[in-house]
């Protein structure tokens, strides 16, 4: 089910050149199953015409606080009643002042103070001086004294010309925050270090051995901890996906790489999930020089030394964090995923079936725990990652 299924929002735009981000906003919210009621202030649609919004959203854009087509002339009324959030993208520096000071003087401020316990978000757009003022920092922070979500505002190149603070973040980006809204916050005020993907031993400049994973399942869960309220860290192998937003990414190429950066993050973590596929094995004698087939064709003599078993080291920390464990294996998933959670001294572990996992979109999970497994049913791989979060948080206040 899609993550925006059976809600419905009101997408509010404000005057401001990023209007043009609030369409692909629009269709991409509505690919996530969401029903959007577009409201427009009058300096909005000399960025973006009602008629663009009213086609992409197949419903009225509404533009007066006295439109007739809503029962009683009361749109500020009921277009919030029922709504899961209102969300304001663009929101321009003089719309966040006026609702700073509770001004309501056209349907969109209205309907932002006359919303009840319906959330609000902002998607601050505006030029980079603008966003520093000192009359806009107090603003934001009246606002979020007042429960107002602020998101972003990002960094970048912006339509006057110059670079800094204050673009609206991309489609994309508030898109994953809105989704991360409506996530229970079952990690609020955690900490949660993530490994993710595959690591690379050098042979030589120009090789290395690594393996297939893609990344997916770590950056998923990265994800969904950071949906659930957790500051995140994901220490990363190299892969080609995104950070998700709002997660800090290290990213690191040898074991020993993954070992330094996840004892750097771990000290204050409350929880590390180790899912990056580490080699458990590096190059001893790897050349500094591209290496040339001997006479004959002859493989170089490589030389192997063990890598840092870096879950079982965390696992061992007096007072670390609860340690979450994979096992990604290609038979007997069950008696040695639970051996590997006994052998690394962990309260959990996941495990899979590698040929069916690696690089797809889509997983079945088993969880171990010391009362036995749980299977869980193949589904997207975020999705997954949230049960297991959900199994993650139950584990904690017991801690």
């Amino acid at each position: 089910m899609p993550d925006l299924a059976q809600k419905r929002y009101v997408l509010g735009l404000t005057g401001g050149i990023a209007c043009y981000k609030a369409a692909e906003l629009l269709r991409r919210m509505q690919e996530q199953g969401a029903v959007v009621d577009v409201v427009m202030t009058e300096a909005a649609t000399h960025f973006i015409t009602p008629t663009t919004m009213q086609a992409l959203s197949g419903r009225p854009v509404y533009l007066d606080a006295w439109d007739d087509r809503v029962p009683n002339s009361m749109a500020h009324i009921n277009l919030t009643r029922g709504a899961d959030a209102v969300l304001i993208a663009p929101a321009s520096a003089d719309f966040m002042a006026r609702l700073a000071h509770g001004l309501a003087d056209d349907l969109l401020s209205t309907l932002c103070l006359a919303r009840g316990g319906c959330p609000l978000l902002l998607a601050p757009a505006m030029n980079r001086e603008m966003w520093q003022h000192p009359a806009t920092r107090r603003n934001v922070r009246q606002l979020e004294d007042d429960g107002v979500a602020i998101l972003g505002p990002g960094s970048g190149d912006q339509a006057c010309g110059e670079v800094g603070d204050g673009r609206m973040l991309e489609p994309a980006e508030i898109l994953a925050e809105l989704v991360a809204f409506a996530q229970p916050k079952l990690l609020a005020g955690r900490k949660v270090v993530v490994t993710a993907g595959p690591t690379c031993e050098k042979i030589d400049p120009v090789r290395v051995i690594t393996n297939r994973s893609s990344g997916k399942t770590g950056y998923a869960i990265a994800r969904a901890a950071r949906e659930a309220g957790a500051q995140v860290v994901l220490v990363s192998g190299p892969t080609a996906l995104p950070a998700p937003h709002g997660v800090r990414r290290v990213g690191v190429e040898s074991a020993a790489d993954m070992h330094a950066a996840v004892m750097a993050s771990v000290p204050e973590a409350d929880v590390f999930i180790s899912v990056a596929a580490v080699a458990d094995w590096r190059v001893v004698n790897a050349s500094d020089s591209k290496l040339k087939k001997a006479g004959g064709g002859q493989p170089p003599e490589l030389q192997f030394a063990p890598n840092p078993d870096i879950l079982a080291e965390v696992a061992a920390m007096p007072g670390g964090p609860l340690c979450v464990g994979f096992a990604a294996e290609t038979e007997n998933l069950y008696e040695q995923a639970e051996a590997k959670r006994r052998r690394k001294g962990v309260p959990l572990l996941a495990g899979n079936l590698a040929q069916h996992a690696m690089n797809a979109d889509d997983t079945a999970l088993v969880l171990f725990d010391e009362h036995g497994h749980r299977d869980l049913p193949a589904m997207p791989k975020l999705q997954a990652a949230r049960k297991l979060v959900e199994a993650i948080a139950a584990m904690l206040p017991g801690r």
